[in-house]
């Protein structure tokens, strides 16, 4: 196992490294229509199989509180960006499907903060550098989900 202290530094060094490119990412954040939280889901739910995912499902992936969750999901589809759909396999679940206008939302502003990301992550590491991090960072969440 490796030293201790090793594994808290670097877990700081790049929790911190996470925190101040977020910073960035969040100030810049390049769409009126939609926040950076807000971005996530429609992220999430674009990635999905049908451009949908169970509200249980989506809230394993953001990094918020399942309140925030559905409280966002409603904002969200009260703006006709999503909109929440019974479950057929379970009535007592909800599915939350993208619509075409949260679709090309997502698109309009992913492209512009794609563009954001290069610009702070890309200019400090070499593509073999952020392959590293790639690879590292999948070990670390394989090593936490199986934990």
């Amino acid at each position: 196992m490796p030293d201790r202290t090793l594994a808290v530094t670097a877990w700081e060094s790049l929790f911190r490294a996470q925190v101040s490119i977020m910073r960035h990412l969040n100030a810049e954040f390049p769409s009126e229509v939609v926040s950076l939280n807000e971005y996530d889901v429609l992220f999430n739910l674009s990635r999905a199989t049908g451009h949908r995912l169970r509200i249980r499902d989506l809230n394993k992936v953001l990094l918020i509180t399942q309140p925030s969750v559905s409280r966002m999901v409603d904002r969200l589809a009260a703006r006709e960006l999503v909109e929440k759909l019974d479950d057929d396999a379970d009535r007592r679940g909800t599915i939350v499907q993208l619509t075409d206008y949260g679709l090309e939302t997502f698109r309009t502003a992913g492209r512009k903060h794609a563009a954001t990301i290069a610009s702070h992550v890309g200019k400090a590491l070499d593509d073999a550098e952020l392959a590293e991090i790639v690879r590292l960072c999948n070990i670390l969440r394989a090593s936490a989900d199986n934990a």
